[in-house]
């Protein structure tokens, strides 16, 4: 088996389509939503996690991008600038996995790697641009 965590973005023009049910469906795919916005009539974003063979995955991302869903593969990790960082807890409320969290009751932003799953969502809230991923061995900052 096979796990790997992907950003999906969704065009307006396929949000009410069974995209994701069709995945389990006809690839065979299982999944675990770890965040998602989707709204009628505007883009939908998406990050799951892909469980599964990994031709049924390579399959399934066939599938999606035949559908228009723009995918981005989430391999890397995240690392925090202490020095930027101030605090503020933008990050800890849009971590799927509980990775960033409030400590109580000094309410310092704690980071705890082990959890992280490099999906750059705190990357793109962080007023500070403290925080940033480094895909494939170089450090980029994704642009909210």
């Amino acid at each position: 088996m096979n796990n790997r965590i992907y950003v999906l973005k969704f065009p307006k023009e396929v949000i009410d389509q069974p995209i994701i049910s069709n995945l389990v469906r006809n690839h065979d795919l299982q999944f675990n939503i770890l965040k998602a916005t989707i709204l009628l009539q505007q883009e939908g974003v998406m990050v799951l996690e892909f469980i599964g063979h990994k031709a049924n995955v390579k399959q399934g991302l066939a599938y999606l991008k035949e559908m228009g869903v723009k995918v981005q593969s989430m391999a890397g990790n995240i690392r925090r600038d202490d020095e930027k960082c101030y605090q503020c807890g933008a990050c800890t409320g849009v971590c799927p996995t509980g990775a960033l969290s409030l400590h109580r009751p000094d309410m310092a932003v704690l980071f705890d790697e082990d959890k992280c799953t490099a999906c750059g969502l705190c990357v793109s809230v962080c007023p500070a641009r403290a925080m940033a991923v480094s895909l494939n061995g170089s450090v980029a900052e994704l642009a909210a």
